[in-house]
């Protein structure tokens, strides 16, 4: 199994268990499988769903900065890898 980072979490709405992450690389899709580490964060999910704009959205692209729920919690400046 090998990661490919893909973008860092700018910020985490700890009500909502959604953090906002700002695609640097590569693109991100629902379904993907991705992995947050960070100082305390270290846990895998896949992605059931993804806004953009606050639209509902199946990719996102370097620069986008897309919502996505959470299922631990996260926080900023965690990095996000995709799973392959």
């Amino acid at each position: 199994m090998s990661e490919t980072r893909i973008g860092t979490v700018t910020h985490y709405f700890t009500h909502l268990h959604v953090a906002t992450v700002k695609i640097a690389d590569g693109e991100l899709h629902t379904g993907d499988m991705i992995h947050i580490k960070g100082h305390t964060s270290d846990f895998m999910q896949k992605i059931s769903s993804m806004e953009l704009e606050h639209e509902a959205a199946d990719v996102a692209k370097p620069g986008d900065n897309v919502g996505i729920e959470m299922l631990e919690y996260t926080r900023e400046h965690d990095s996000v890898y995709v799973v392959h």
